[in-house]
């Protein structure tokens, strides 16, 4: 009941706030969920298939600082997250410079750039013309072991998810508007 009550005064406060007030709360949260992301990630932006999965031990010491390694015998990296969040990253970074932060602009816009050129390039983009996906090394629902584990390998790699393929076409189309100035669109921008 206590729990609920303290919910019931949050929603009561977040409603007396004003646009401007939501504004700054809304962007606390996405730079402290950026933030995160980035303390959890490999060194090229992609993490792995989560921040606590039981094997991340039997990785390196330093993996953080590393390039993502798809094919580590331990626990799978998700490069349909990193897809999604390189997304998060440009606009991110595009809203802030806009706001005039230049600084943190620039540091989350070269985080999705990073992500974007890592995700574009093997052993990310598949080049395999018999391989029926785009993005390699999706996580589909590992907890039900329904990932596809290919023969001589510990964990998954190699398999692609319509959610990245999906979110893959979104980072591209993103960036080919943004380099040919076009039309940059928003969630309400697009009514």
């Amino acid at each position: 009941m206590a729990r609920l009550m303290k919910r019931l005064r949050r929603s009561a406060n977040a409603a007396a706030m004003s646009p401007e007030e939501i504004r700054g709360w809304m962007l606390r949260t996405a730079q402290a969920t950026a933030d995160f992301y980035l303390g959890n990630s490999c060194a090229d932006g992609i993490p792995m298939w989560d921040t606590g999965v039981p094997n991340l031990h039997r990785l390196p010491a330093n993996y953080l600082n590393q390039p993502a390694d798809p094919l580590n015998q331990f626990e799978p990296v998700d490069s349909s997250a990193a897809a999604i969040a390189a997304q998060g990253f440009l606009r991110l970074g595009n809203y802030l410079t806009s706001r005039d932060d230049k600084k943190n602009g620039v540091r989350y816009r070269q985080t999705g750039l990073t992500i974007a050129r890592t995700l574009f390039s093997e052993p990310y983009l598949s080049s395999d013309s018999k391989h029926q996906g785009l993005l390699l090394h999706s996580v589909y629902h590992r907890p039900n072991g329904w990932d596809y584990i290919a023969p001589g390998q510990k964990v998954p790699n190699g398999e692609s998810s319509m959610w990245g393929d999906y979110h893959l076409r979104e980072l591209a189309l993103l960036i080919l508007r943004e380099a040919r100035g076009e039309h940059y669109p928003t969630f309400f921008s697009c009514v």
